[in-house]
């Protein structure tokens, strides 16, 4: 993945969250996630939603270190240094060249851009792969800022999915040909 990327609001840049540093924010030890990581992570990354999901990439890379350079990576602004969420694909692409994208903003950092920036940076990712044919979001049905977000990068509403975790989701895709990266 990239390691920057030139956004609205400033320049961002991506932190590889190894297994170590994942399995410290699982556990809620926020001091050990940030030491291993290297950059100052936020509270919000050891909020019961980022435990669970850090604990399930944990366990995703230990049981296959080749998925590290798909999965989560912390987002830190740039020149001011600070962590203002994670983002990156779901795993690598399945058998049918589909790839998932993920991403979430600390809320003191939110409506500044950076969401769009995480999705730019991931969309030009996966359409640079020659195994992507396709990226998926799925987003909450009533979380409009995520709707909003994804709206002029040409994906297409193929969709909708339950999830225990965020209830009725909306499924959409966008072929990696015709990525349209703001």
């Amino acid at each position: 993945m990239s390691n920057e990327l030139l956004s609205a609001p400033e320049r961002v840049r991506f932190v590889e969250l190894s297994v170590k540093a994942l399995r410290a924010l699982a556990d809620g030890d926020l001091a050990g996630g940030s030491a291993e990581a290297g950059v100052a992570l936020d509270e919000y990354f050891v909020s019961d939603r980022a435990r669970g999901i850090f604990g399930y990439r944990a366990d995703q890379l230990a049981k296959d270190p080749s998925v590290a350079p798909w999965i989560v990576r912390a987002v830190v602004s740039e020149p001011g240094g600070a962590v203002v969420g994670d983002c990156g694909f779901h795993g690598p692409p399945d058998e049918a060249g589909m790839v998932e994208v993920g991403y979430t903003v600390v809320p003191g950092y939110r409506r500044q851009g950076y969401a769009r920036a995480m999705l730019t940076a991931l969309l030009v990712r996966a359409a640079a792969e020659p195994g992507v044919r396709t990226v998926r979001a799925t987003v909450r049905a009533d979380n409009h800022a995520s709707l909003a977000t994804i709206a002029g990068f040409g994906f297409t509403r193929v969709g909708e999915q339950g999830n225990e975790r965020d209830g009725l989701e909306i499924v959409f895709e966008v072929l990696a040909d015709a990525i349209q990266a703001e």
